[in-house]
């Protein structure tokens, strides 16, 4: 298929701004090499710091929940292959081929949504374009829905006080979704990259600025802008930490027109265990709190329960 120059400049500014741009770009390997999650039910709220555990334990993990104050400490995977950064993706159906009951109990659904902004966004903000989305907040927490958001630090930063409510609402817990919303492998839809040397730095940016916005229901999880990725950032990640977040079910949410379309594409691709990728940015995703409003109670229909990416990965 060919594209004018025109056609190509308009999908890079697309994925400048979004990630999920209908396919995911390939890893350099399969995400499922990586070792099952561990966790620990261990409470430490009253302390403020969680005891890292997984691929966090040793590392700035733990502080960084800490921050996050969660109940339970958030679970992680055991490191990859030569100490590579774990990816966690949609397992096998939980609960398939043992039963009507553990089939049932398997039906869940995590639904995460991307706060997305770039570094240099800040003059589009301050003209008026909308970065935010507070309806869609609104109508998760009207819906009791409970849901994973990867902010980048530069959104926390333009909406700090959505960021703090958000991230101090236990319906929500905030993973990372880098602080500039840069590419960590090139070529990723034509966004920007950053430097190997400078990716680990650019993630822990994203979590001082969750730090300073008082963003508190921290976990350790990133999603690479675009989904891009490979061996190499997945080791330039390793001292980070964190566990990187894919997904298996694309909303096509992002500068969509039609709410029902993206409510049919999420409906038909999930499956039990399914992280669904969505957007929470108005002026890029404007029908997306439309879209939830038919998929939820269509999925509850059907016996999903919605859940976080933290309870998907305890699960697994």
């Amino acid at each position: 298929m060919r594209f004018s120059a025109r056609r190509l400049s308009v999908l890079a500014a697309f994925c400048v701004l979004l990630t999920g741009c209908g396919t995911r770009a390939p890893a350099a390997g399969p995400a499922d090499r990586h070792p099952a999650a561990t966790h620990s039910p261990v409470a430490s709220a009253s302390s403020g710091a969680p005891a890292p555990t997984g691929a966090g334990a040793g590392t700035g993990a733990g502080a960084r929940t800490g921050a996050g104050a969660a109940e339970r400490v958030p679970p992680t995977m055991a490191p990859g292959p030569g100490g590579l950064t774990p990816v966690f993706e949609r397992r096998a159906d939980p609960g398939a081929g043992s039963g009507t009951g553990a089939a049932a109990a398997g039906k869940t659904v995590a639904l995460t949504f991307d706060a997305d902004m770039t570094a240099d966004q800040g003059p589009r903000a301050a003209r008026g374009e909308r970065f935010d989305n507070p309806a869609l907040i609104a109508t998760l927490r009207r819906l009791n829905v409970d849901a994973t958001v990867f902010m980048t630090g530069r959104w926390a930063e333009e909406y700090p006080d959505q960021a703090r409510s958000i991230g101090t609402d236990p319906r929500f817990e905030i993973a990372n979704h880098s602080y500039s919303h840069h590419a960590f492998r090139s070529p990723c839809y034509g966004l920007p990259t950053v430097g190997r040397a400078e990716m680990a730095a650019d993630v822990e940016r994203a979590f001082a600025a969750f730090r300073a916005a008082g963003v508190r229901n921290v976990v350790p999880y990133f999603r690479f802008p675009g989904g891009c990725y490979d061996d190499e950032a997945l080791r330039a990640l390793a001292p980070t930490g964190v566990t990187a977040v894919q997904w298996d079910v694309v909303s096509g949410d992002a500068f969509a027109k039609d709410a029902d379309a993206v409510a049919r594409q999420v409906l038909d691709g999930v499956r039990p265990g399914s992280v669904v990728v969505l957007h929470c940015t108005l002026s890029a995703a404007p029908v997306t709190e439309q879209a939830i409003r038919r998929i939820v109670p269509e999925l509850r229909a059907r016996g999903y329960r919605f859940v976080k990416v933290s309870e998907l990965m305890a699960a697994s």
